[in-house]
């Protein structure tokens, strides 16, 4: 049905009027049609085209039998805007380029094709606006579906409509952080208007009336399939809806030729349409152009381009019907042919699936060539589509070291894909078949292990970890090295012991000096609680390492870790954001959440909290549009800390409960100490200090008594405990936290210490004595918010002295720091105490800066022009379109009082 045409539809058509006016002006959205075969998805994407306007329309289907193969789906669709490639940066353009096989394959980051993606539609809109239209959407290949995904949750400001339409219980199309809209059948007296097409006796039309329970294309086929058939085969109930529409089409695929029926089989079986090719591999079946015209005639089949040189079957269930009605013998015929035909070098990945379907059992001809397919898939970023290609592959071996082989390949690319179950199952299956090579059963046990630990399952992951390190001990130490290094962090969700025994491991390998992850074990002993001597430098140790030649990012990260918990904040940024800055270069949007947790933790513990907002906002969204819940779960948390410094209660709990989410059996969720203490700041904060410690003391027992937020969260316990009136709860952690300061040897740890012990000093001489000392240690400028919080301690101190004229400069010293953060309650609480000397209260000031009225977004993206980057350079580190950037700068100026680009170089951002 055409526009104008639709029954029932006027909820939907306006939905998508609002969303095509949205475009006009410049901004975008997305919108998942949902629903059953034939409830009208296709009929209202057809409307949203003929109502597009001067919209530019790119339209693409998802075709089942090509699901296995990388970008098919984005190549068909985004053809008609290939011509805008010329305007992305290099990077992008050659991810693109790679995807499509338009120019040479080089790995590169999975989320850069995405990214290019969101950019290329942003071009391809051209100021006037774009409708991308994609319809079976369940049957995209899984390259595709990131791809689009990606470009779709990140749209913002580029005048682009993405409508998706999935079918309900097929493939498998999840979209979470879309508008999704789920299409019923039609109100009675639509599906009666649109039955009223056909003359029918008001017997049968009743009957049709309530079978096809408001389907539109059932009240469009059923009544002629009955006509056909005589009713026999309609009889009420005796299949389901979607079974009797493709008997209906089974039916007029049965009245054709012979020849017309094997032309039809081999155009269901292959997955472009291109008549070319589907002609060649028929003249094998003794078929010809002539033996389509039935089909066309009937309107099973239809042009799909205006110049024919590709067919399409009129709705998707045709083809089905064509498909499953076929003798099993004849599918492997048309296999065998269009394997045939398909003898070009650019159809050589179609051609090694077509044989694998036609194989009816080993045959290593055909497992060959899908392994040559699916390390061209991996070499696209398609992981999906490799791990589908070894998988089968690996079913049609010959030999069972082969076939454990390829499953070993198959669930390395499922991992890399973030198919987490399905790589334990291959790496599973993989195990069983081979037990002596020890190198593939130690990357089985990687791969598994990495499974379980993004799905917070650490007991397990950290089990498979050490039994794949301990296989290749003697015969690769160098791996088993980095095994036992993210063993590391596996055991970090455990516990002390768990820790300490693995870096036991790590430590009695038989590693070479020369090999490059030999500095890391002498640098990673540190995190054992009681060792006296300082740790070296982060720097020493990495440039130890890079000496030696190159390490995994993974070491890298846990390296970062590492020198936070030893207290080295300005050594692990500085690493941090380098290995960012190249995760950003090369468009790995996936891995940068990772690198940029380390990034805001530094952040908050030097006291620079709006950095951190603006680094876990923008970490948490990737997070969420890449799928990683543990770092969903790490940066909620981070948030919640942000909330509670701010006192604001709703967003720090409603974000520590994300945090605290998803924890498995017998281990924590990554949020929980995160959580946790933010949960226990926020109490302090509104002075609800009894509420507080017992949040505080659950970091300080198993599994979190050794994690860095029970370390740096230990001066707020001893705050708490002092203010509820029992320091000696205080005493062990204290005693903890002194032995860890000692071994650090910060000056900043120092000052924090002497705090903690002037809240627990025995006399006033001592507490005094203490306090000015630690004021004179503080950081005042590097860490301000310490100094601020000692500095009100200490006036409280002395306006309990009665000693009111001294207290007030450190009160009003505190308060001018709590104001310029926002960090609400404790202002508060300081004039409270301010009050009380008897000066005059000023009231709450607003929290001062140019900056501090930005969203974290438009303050990142000011930053980024202030440096004197373009709109696109930003829009490539952000992974944004260049539109979007341009849209948060206009946004920005006002609140920051300039009209020009030129005056954010002379703001303090």
């Amino acid at each position: 049905m055409g526009a104008g045409e639709l029954h029932g539809r006027k909820a939907e058509e306006d939905a998508i009027a609002e969303l095509l006016a949205g475009a006009r002006a410049g901004t975008s959205s997305s919108l998942v049609l949902r629903g059953d075969p034939g409830i009208g998805k296709t009929a209202l994407l057809d409307h949203a085209a003929a109502t597009a306007g001067d919209l530019r329309l790119v339209r693409g289907t998802g075709v089942e039998f090509e699901a296995e193969l990388p970008f098919s789906g984005l190549q068909l669709l985004l053809r008609p805007a290939l011509g805008s490639l010329a305007a992305l940066p290099a990077p992008q353009r050659a991810a693109l380029e790679a995807a499509f096989g338009l120019g040479p394959a080089a790995e590169s980051e999975p989320m850069l094709v995405g990214l290019a993606v969101l950019s290329l539609l942003a071009e391809h809109a051209d100021g006037t606006g774009l409708l991308c239209l994609v319809d079976d959407a369940q049957w995209l290949d899984r390259a595709s579906r990131d791809a689009l995904l990606f470009a779709a949750r990140r749209l913002h400001a580029e005048g682009v409509v993405m409508i998706f339409a999935a079918r309900d219980g097929e493939g498998s199309f999840t979209a979470p952080g879309l508008a999704e809209l789920r299409l019923s059948g039609l109100a009675p007296e639509a599906a009666a208007a649109l039955l009223d097409r056909h003359p029918l006796a008001p017997a049968v039309r009743y009957r049709l009336l309530a079978e096809a329970g408001g389907n539109p294309l059932a009240l469009l086929e059923l009544p002629a399939a009955l006509a056909a058939e005589g009713g026999s085969v309609f009889s009420p109930g005796a299949f389901p809806l979607t079974s009797r529409l493709q008997l209906a089409f089974h039916g007029q695929v049965s009245r054709m030729t012979r020849a017309c029926q094997s032309l039809l089989l081999v155009a269901a079986v292959d997955e472009t349409g291109e008549l070319a090719v589907i002609l060649r591999a028929a003249a094998a079946l003794d078929a010809a152009v002539d033996d389509l015209s039935p089909a066309e005639q009937a309107g099973l089949v239809l042009r799909g381009d205006a110049e024919g040189t590709t067919i399409r079957f009129r709705h998707p269930l045709i083809r089905a019907a064509v498909y499953q009605r076929a003798p099993l013998g004849q599918r492997l015929a048309v296999h065998r042919a269009l394997a045939a035909a398909l003898d070009s070098p650019e159809h050589v990945n179609r051609r090694a699936w077509h044989l694998a379907a036609a194989a009816t059992g080993a045959d290593e001809e055909a497992a060959a060539a899908l392994e040559r397919t699916a390390a061209r898939a991996r070499e696209r970023s398609g992981y999906e589509a490799a791990a589908a290609a070894y998988e089968r592959a690996a079913r049609l071996s010959v030999e069972p070291d082969a076939r454990a082989h390829r499953e070993a390949l198959a669930a390395e690319a499922a991992l890399e894909a973030g198919d987490l179950e399905r790589a334990k199952s291959l790496g599973g299956r993989a195990s069983r078949w081979l037990d002596k090579d020890l190198s593939v059963n130690a990357r089985i046990a990687q791969v598994r292990a990495l499974a379980d630990f993004w799905q917070g399952s650490y007991p397990a992951a950290h089990r498979l970890m050490l039994d794949g390190a301990e296989l290749i001990r003697d015969t690769d130490p160098g791996q088993a090295a980095v095994m036992l290094t993210q063993a590391v962090h596996t055991s970090w969700y455990l516990g002390e012991s768990q820790l300490a025994a693995t870096l036991d491991l790590l430590a009695a390998l038989p590693l070479a000096d020369a090999d490059p992850l030999a500095p890391v074990e002498p640098y990673l002993r540190h995190l054992v609680r009681g060792r006296s001597e300082r740790p070296p430098p982060l720097g020493e140790t990495l440039a130890a390492v890079r000496l030696r030649g190159r390490t995994p990012d993974q070491v890298l990260m846990i390296l970062c870790g590492a020198a936070l918990a030893l207290g080295q904040d300005a050594d692990a940024h500085e690493l941090a954001t380098s290995v960012a800055a190249g995760h950003r270069a090369r468009g790995g949007a996936g891995r940068l959440p990772t690198v940029l947790f380390f990034v805001a933790e530094s952040e908050v513990f030097t006291g620079r909290h709006l950095d951190a907002l603006a680094t876990a906002t923008e970490a948490l969204q990737l997070a969420r549009d890449t799928g990683q819940q543990q770092w969903v779960s790490q940066f909620s948390s981070v948030l919640a800390y942000l909330d509670a410094a701010r006192g604001d209660e709703a967003a720090c709990r409603s974000n520590a409960e994300e945090g605290l989410a998803g924890a498995a059996a017998g281990a924590i969720s990554a949020g929980a100490p995160w959580a946790h203490w933010s949960l226990g700041l926020l109490d302090l904060g509104l002075g609800r200090a009894a509420t507080a410690l017992a949040r505080f003391e659950r970091l300080t027992r198993e599994p979190m008594r050794h994690h860095i937020c029970a370390t740096r969260s230990t001066p707020d316990l001893v705050e708490s405990a002092v203010r509820v009136g029992t320091p000696e709860r205080a005493a062990e952690p204290l005693a903890r936290f002194e032995r860890w300061v000692s071994s650090v040897q910060q000056q900043w740890a120092d000052a924090l210490l002497l705090r903690c012990r002037a809240l627990v000093a025995a006399d006033d001489n001592q507490a005094q004595a203490l306090y000015t000392e630690a004021l004179q240690l503080h950081d005042q400028d590097g860490r301000a918010l310490e100094y601020a919080r000692t500095a009100l301690l200490y006036g409280e101190w002395l306006r309990r002295a009665r000693r009111k004229a001294e207290a007030r400069g450190w009160l009003n010293e505190a308060i001018e720091v709590f104001d310029r953060f926002g960090m609400r309650p404790w202002a508060e609480r300081a004039r409270g105490e301010l009050t009380a000397t008897g000066a005059q209260d000023e009231g709450s000031k607003p929290a001062e800066g140019a900056a501090i009225g930005l969203t974290p977004q438009e303050l990142q993206i000011a930053r980024l022009a202030a440096q004197g980057m373009s709109n696109r350079d930003i829009a490539a580190q952000l992974f944004l379109s260049h539109r979007t950037v341009g849209y948060h700068l206009y946004k920005a100026y006002p609140k920051l009082g300039i009209v020009s680009r030129s005056e954010l170089k002379k703001l303090e951002l």
